[in-house]
């Protein structure tokens, strides 16, 4: 059975100066990564250099796991931003250079992922470009056409033109080497866009209803700008709820689940939430979990609601780190055979979600409070009240500061000798600092703002794999790297 945490027992400090497990390289990388926007903020800090040093080391040691991480991060979680930083770095590396061109072709979605990926080589190491990202930039270049390229050709430091002068893709016919030429010479049709259209004749009713009409608004823009949507009472809001509840649709706009979650706040905190409104975000966010295999048994959910959640995950994002963990907990919730559903700071609220009520709705009814982290607390309720639990899902940052001398796990082993031995423990890390409260047996370190994060608790209890074996071997195999080798 694969564990991900099983050895090195050592001890260090956390951010709070409390005592706390080292993890291992490629585990602290993967909870790093994968609750990153990079650059942004956090409570105790930007773990931005953190994580940059943290890829150079296992750029050295195994390139491969890198490459696959890049992949990993941007087609399954759709992280963009740190997804940029790992293929300028894997680009970099000696190592890694073989792999740059496949990745970077595999997760370039959009015209201005080059942008980024080039921008962040070039701040970071200037020139020259090495050939991986160059053969990979001008592949992807040729995925796009002049409406995409035009849309996403935005001012910058880097320019579309820049990656062709730098990147030369070979055009595959005469049209596309005339868009290149109108590229150079900055003479690209102006796109109509949502956007260019919304300034131009503004944000009322009239306007949405041609944009919605029309198809000219994505779905992440419908559901940022749901607001503004409903407040303009277009002809046609039933084509918005409609769009927003399509299976199609919520599967191919690849949001986190907290997306949803946000634009129910923003209409709901303006009371301005119709019934409709919240029934089509609640169906596209039960899609998003719909293929997770149900949990059977009984299960203790825990959420950190305390100071260091309560900051912002972007300073262009009003949403907290506690909100997505109440989010994933009524997620979690969801698919719960039997839940028992708590939140904790320095003290612990017990809920009695209802399921009916919907993730959303439930969600929205936890208070995220703001103090202490004691991680303990959710372990020493089931403990003291001599609740058998099948396992535990722990969503935080791993932060304890109360002061104490022992770890988390202490607890989990007084609950496993008193009550039941055969206790899981899922430790969902929200913001990658880089330590852990649980090691050992029946241990799974996971990380993630996504919902898919979730899926990996059933498999990792029935041996089939962990988060970190899913990485490992997500795209390139070890007889695909000595094909590359060759």
């Amino acid at each position: 059975m694969s564990k991900f945490n099983l050895k090195n027992i050592n001890k260090t400090v956390n951010k709070s100066g409390n005592v706390a497990y080292k993890m291992d390289d490629k585990e602290r990388l993967i909870t790093e990564v994968l609750t990153s926007f990079f650059n942004e903020n956090k409570f105790y800090g930007d773990n931005s250099s953190k994580i940059v040093e943290d890829i150079r080391k296992i750029a050295i040691n195994d390139s491969r796991f890198l490459a696959n991480l890049t992949l990993y991060t941007r087609k399954e979680m759709h992280l963009r931003s740190i997804s940029h930083v790992l293929a300028g770095e894997l680009s970099k590396s000696v190592e890694g250079k073989k792999y740059a061109k496949e990745v970077i072709k595999n997760i370039v979605e959009r015209p201005d992922d080059m942008n980024e990926i080039l921008a962040y080589y070039l701040n970071t190491f200037g020139k020259p470009i090495p050939n991986g990202m160059k053969k990979g930039l001008a592949e992807s270049f040729l995925k796009f056409n002049e409406y995409s390229l035009a849309k996403n050709n935005k001012k910058g430091e880097v320019k579309l033109k820049d990656i062709l002068c730098l990147t030369h893709p070979k055009a595959k016919n005469e049209e596309q080497n005339e868009l290149f030429k109108r590229i150079l010479e900055d003479r690209m049709k102006t796109p109509e866009t949502w956007e260019t259209i919304l300034s131009a004749h503004g944000n009322n009713a009239e306007t949405w209803g041609y944009l919605i009409e029309n198809n000219l608004v994505g779905y992440m823009a419908l559901l940022r700008n749901l607001r503004n949507i409903v407040n303009a009472k277009p002809y046609n809001m039933d084509k918005v709820f409609e769009i927003i509840r399509s299976e199609e649709r919520v599967r191919k706009s690849k949001q986190l689940p907290f997306r949803f979650y946000s634009a129910y706040k923003s209409i709901k905190d303006d009371k301005i939430c119709e019934e409709k409104a919240y029934e089509a975000l609640e169906e596209a966010i039960k899609y998003s979990v719909k293929n997770i295999k149900k949990l059977k048994g009984r299960t203790l959910i825990a959420a950190d609601v305390s100071g260091s959640m309560n900051f912002t995950i972007s300073y262009r994002s009003n949403i907290k780190c506690s909100e997505i963990a109440v989010v994933m907990l009524a997620i979690a919730n969801y698919i719960c055979e039997d839940a028992i559903t708590v939140t904790f700071d320095d003290s612990l609220v017990l809920y009695d979600l209802d399921k009916s009520k919907g993730i959303l709705k439930n969600a929205e009814s936890i208070y995220v409070g703001g103090g202490w982290t004691d991680l303990t607390l959710p372990i020493k309720y089931i403990l003291n009240q001599k609740i058998k639990v099948d396992r535990i899902i722990m969503l935080s940052d791993n932060e304890i500061n109360s002061g104490y001398s022992r770890t988390c796990q202490a607890w989990v082993d007084k609950y496993r000798k008193d009550i039941n031995p055969d206790l899981w423990v899922h430790s969902i890390d929200m913001q990658g600092y880089g330590t852990q409260q649980f090691i050992g047996e029946k241990t799974n370190i996971l990380a993630g703002w996504d919902e898919k994060v979730l899926e990996f608790i059933p498999r990792v209890e029935e041996g089939i794999g962990s988060l970190k074996d899913e990485i490992e071997n997500y795209y390139f195999k070890e007889d695909y790297c000595k094909n590359i080798a060759q």
